[in-house]
């Protein structure tokens, strides 16, 4: 059964906070001059159909993010849907390439596949270095043991899993929360109701992985309330 999405802005902004906190801990992503490299990966099994539109969109505005990044930063998308369906893009910095790419995702029926996610992170990172993981998802249908296996192997070799759940089922948040824990990542919960959040967060983490908090800073400078207050919480962290 799944469960009730519960929003309201008290705990919104209790997420958002504790997501900053953690992201405030994690190690730099990259060394300087070092083109970053960010998997983004999406559930799009067919219980995302409702807010998929949405989701959508906002993921456009990291790819955005992607493209003005002043440390330059590479985005391969994942995603996972219908039996067994497993799709990896080429790896690209270009904002109109990566939502053409979106554009071509539709919903279908098919039980998450997150531990797979892990894996290629883990085997990409293997290739050539990876420095963040982005995952946005709204149920978990696998072993936990095996999860945190994989994200613990992750976690070893240095790629943080920034892991933002749709809805608010508590079995799915005791999932991705391990997750970030394991990997040195962060968590944070979103539904229809805090958009510009998520928004925000997405363009943070691709700006952050690109350039580290001088990139960030930069863009605050810029950037509305939400984005300043992401620049400060994670600045006075470090």
């Amino acid at each position: 059964m799944n469960d009730k999405p519960i929003s309201t802005a008290k705990a919104a902004s209790k997420g958002v906070s504790a997501f900053l906190d953690a992201m405030a801990r994690t190690p730099a992503l990259k060394p300087a001059g070092v083109t970053g490299r960010l998997i983004f990966a999406l559930d799009a099994t067919m219980s995302r159909q409702p807010t998929w539109r949405m989701a959508r969109a906002l993921q456009g505005a990291m790819f955005e993010a992607a493209s003005e990044a002043r440390g330059g930063l590479q985005v391969q998308l994942v995603s996972y849907r219908g039996p067994g369906a497993f799709d990896v893009r080429p790896w690209s910095a270009d904002a109109a390439t990566l939502k053409a790419a979106m554009a071509g995702y539709s919903c279908r029926s098919g039980y998450t596949q997150i531990e797979r996610v892990l894996a290629h992170a883990s085997a990409e990172t293997a290739r050539q270095c990876v420095h963040a993981l982005v995952f946005v998802g709204d149920a978990v249908e696998e072993d936990a043991d095996a999860l945190a296996g994989a994200a613990g192997k992750l976690g070893l070799q240095g790629v943080p899993a920034f892991m933002f759940q749709e809805g608010r089922s508590p079995n799915t948040e005791r999932a991705f929360r391990e997750i970030a824990r394991l990997t040195r990542g962060a968590y944070c919960a979103f539904d229809e109701g805090s958009a510009e959040m998520l928004r925000a967060l997405l363009r943070a983490v691709a700006i952050f992985a690109s350039g580290g908090m001088r990139a960030l800073d930069a863009h605050a400078r810029q950037g509305g309330p939400a984005v300043k207050q992401i620049a400060r919480q994670m600045g006075g962290g470090r």
